[in-house]
Parts: structure tokens; sequence; C-alpha cells
């Protein structure tokens, strides 16, 4: 039988308020009778009822977070540390999975926002912040992450990546690259649509050609990158530059299986976005932009922890900066034989 606050109150000679007051420390209670309650937790094996505190304190010390793809290793690593962060502060994770589908996110939102967490995180895969608004009960606790709508509602969390992408356009042209081809995600993100303004304000600037056909799109998720690569192959593109580390790590195994050199065949610039040694492999012959992935964890569940605390703070927009990391050594490698 599960013992109850009212079997600790009895223990302690105490009343069933003293033993609340106690564990959630809302009261003063004495020394001596803290001792009382404690030790009769300890000798009858008691454990609060979460529930139940939660009631009592309007706060479950649960957080959701709702990403567009559980098995991309960016959302993967970012989640680690949202969870390493929350969990250092007593806080619990719900996580929601909603494979680029806004249908799925409509899902989730209606259901993490009827109860079931104190504050969201969200990696919106929405294309209009109007519908996402109407899902959001007024004064609940949000903040968007990696991905953010114009309009600044809601409080976001995002790295920007305008720089490290015009830098690296500029550098490919300054190497002689003139058809310099590009992977952006789904078309509707923020993210996607900073980096393709940032490689079409450096293409004009860097007089090469504006070619609308050297600008494709992949879906941000696994096996995405292949057709897109075809595409700019057949523009007879000599530099590519792929804006998401996902599909980054699978146009260098294509590039490979169709016996390309980096460096020398053709010049990539990859999105580093979790750790991984499989682009250490490569990090002497391409150039990389690399996200603070661990980073954005944890100032995202630093924010929302503060949401949850103050849900009428006034919105803010915190951006983080990626690194521009361009390869320097004179050595060619062949993709097969590292």
């Amino acid at each position: 039988m599960k013992v109850t606050i009212s079997d600790v109150a009895r223990r302690a000679g105490v009343s069933t308020a003293t033993v609340s007051h106690t564990i959630n420390n809302t009261r003063y209670v004495s020394g001596e009778t803290k001792e009382k309650v404690y030790a009769a937790i300890e000798e009858l094996g008691y454990t609060p009822d979460a529930s139940a505190r939660s009631f009592r304190t309007g706060k479950k010390k649960t957080v959701g977070f709702i990403v567009p793809d559980i098995s991309n290793k960016f959302f993967g690593t970012m989640i680690e540390s949202v969870e390493n962060y929350l969990s250092e502060h007593g806080y619990h994770l719900i996580i929601a999975n909603t494979k680029e589908n806004m249908e799925r996110e409509e899902n989730h939102l209606r259901l993490l926002t009827a109860g079931l967490v104190d504050g969201l995180l969200v990696a919106s895969t929405m294309d209009d912040a109007a519908r996402f608004q109407a899902l959001i009960p007024n004064g609940f606790p949000v903040v968007l992450v990696d991905r953010i709508f114009e309009d600044k509602t809601y409080p976001s969390i995002c790295v920007s990546n305008f720089q490290p992408i015009y830098r690296s356009v500029c550098r490919l042209a300054g190497k002689g690259d003139r058809r310099i081809g590009i992977i952006g995600g789904l078309p509707r993100l923020s993210s996607t649509k900073e980096r393709i303004s940032a490689y079409q304000q450096a293409v004009s600037d860097c007089g090469l050609p504006q070619d609308e056909r050297l600008i494709v799109y992949g879906d941000s998720m696994e096996n995405s990158a292949q057709a897109c690569l075809d595409q700019l192959l057949e523009q007879r593109c000599d530099a590519i530059i792929v804006c998401q580390g996902l599909m980054a790590a699978e146009s260098i195994t294509y590039l490979s299986q169709k016996g390309m050199q980096l460096a020398k065949d053709i010049d990539l610039v990859s999105f580093v976005d979790y750790e991984s040694n499989f682009y250490q492999l490569y990090s002497d012959c391409m150039d990389t932009i690399v996200q603070p992935v661990e980073e954005l964890g944890a100032a995202a569940g630093e924010q929302i922890l503060a949401r949850i605390e103050n849900p009428e703070a006034p919105s803010f927009e915190k951006v983080l900066t990626s690194a521009y990391k361009p390869y320097s050594s004179p050595n060619q490698w062949t993709i097969s034989d590292r």
C-alpha cells in the first residue's frame, strides 16, 4: 500500500499541512518539527506526489520541446543540452517530433499547452506566424528555437549564419570559382531564408553569375541531398555550399561514390551542427561553418525557465553566431582515400 502524507503526519505527530509546508518550504516550520517530519518520511519511505504538488503550486516542473526531426543529430545534440540545463534546475523535458509536418506540429501544440507542461520550446516548421499564434493560449510561456517568425511576438534563440555564408562565397570567388551552388533547407523556414539571402548578396557583390538554377532546396531530413547534388552538378558547379549538417554529411558520401575529389574536382562548404569525427576527417579539404549547438540548447533552457517565472516579460531575441573555418592545407585528398 502506498504511503500517504497522512501516514507521515501521524508518525511525526503533526498535521498534514505541516508536512506539506516542510516538504515544499512554503511556510516557517521549526527545526525540531522538521526533524520529526523528515524522520517519518525516511522511516516510511514516503515519496511526495508530484501531481498533487503541481496542483498546489501551479507548476509541473516540466518543459516541452517540439522539434522537426528527432533523428537529426543537430536536434539530438540540442535536446541533450536543453535537458542537461533543465535537470540542473529541477525540471523534466518532454520531446515531440513533427517530422517537418505542420499538421503534426499543430497537434503537439494543442496537446502540450493543455496542461501537460509549464512552457514550450519550439523549433517550428510553420509557414505562418498567425497559424502558430492561434494555437498558443494567452500568456503561455513559449520560446522559439533556431527558427523564428518575422513578427517577433515570441521570444527566440537562434543562430545567425549570414556572415559565414557571405564570407564563404567571397573566399570561393577569390579562389576562382565562378559557378557556386547552394543547397538550402525548406524554403519557408527563417533559417533557410537568411542563408539564401546571404548567398545572393555575396554572389552579387562578387560579380558572380546570378543564376537561380544554382539555388536548390532539400527538406533538411535524411536522403534529401542526393537529388540536390545531381541538379547542381548538371549545372557544372565548381563549388557547393550545403546549409545543413545532415545534408552536408550525405553530400560528402555521395561525392565519394561519384569518385570526386574535394578541393580538386569541386569545392565544398559544409555546415557542422553536431560533434562528429566524420567532419574532422575532411576538415583539411573543405570549408566549414560550425554551429554553436550546445550553447544554443543551454540558452534555450535558460530562457524558457525565465519565461515560466515571468510570462509577461517583454519579448526578446537572442542571436548566437556560427564560426566560419576555411581549410588551409595545401594537400588535395580523394574522399574515398579517407
